[in-house]
């Protein structure tokens, strides 16, 4: 299946996707790429808000996205990897029986498929700034990433190892 229509059916059965990635066999650089492509749109996602700074503040635009770039490029995939191992450490001690890649492809294909509202969020605070709307979107997101994480790494815990 295409990632686009992956995306569409995460936000239907995030439990069963993850499962089908899986049962595609272990491929770190699939993850990698999954956890780099997400992380490429959420440095994208950060310009309209960076832009808005910019000419709010008085600011370099260069200067605030090259701070955007190390910290999404560079930075985020290294985090998230600890993050998915400490995910993966307490599925351990709740019983679970998965494999370390599972509970990093849970995590990242969580982070992938809560993209288009990271962009939405974005547009958001671009054009229209801090207030009601910025924070329902903020909101949304981080209920869609928490249940596509929980869901993904649910069915990456109870797959054998």
């Amino acid at each position: 299946m295409a990632v686009t229509s992956d995306i569409v059916a995460t936000y239907r059965r995030p439990g069963r996707v993850v499962g089908r990635l899986l049962g595609m066999g272990q491929r770190e650089d699939r993850a990698l790429i999954i956890l780099m492509v997400a992380c490429v749109l959420v440095f994208f996602a950060q310009m309209p808000r960076l832009s808005r700074q910019a000419h709010l503040e008085g600011r370099e635009f260069d200067m605030l996205m090259g701070g955007a770039l190390l910290g999404w490029i560079f930075l985020a995939p290294l985090i998230f990897y600890a993050l998915a191992a400490l995910s993966h450490l307490l599925a351990q001690l709740l019983g679970g029986q998965g494999s370390w890649y599972g509970a990093r492809l849970a995590l990242f294909w969580a982070l992938l498929a809560s993209t288009p509202l990271l962009l939405l969020h974005g547009l958001v605070a671009g054009f229209i700034g801090p207030g009601a709307e910025l924070n329902a979107v903020g909101v949304l997101w981080c209920l869609f990433f928490f249940w596509f994480w929980g869901a993904g790494l649910i069915r990456a815990e109870r797959a054998s190892p």
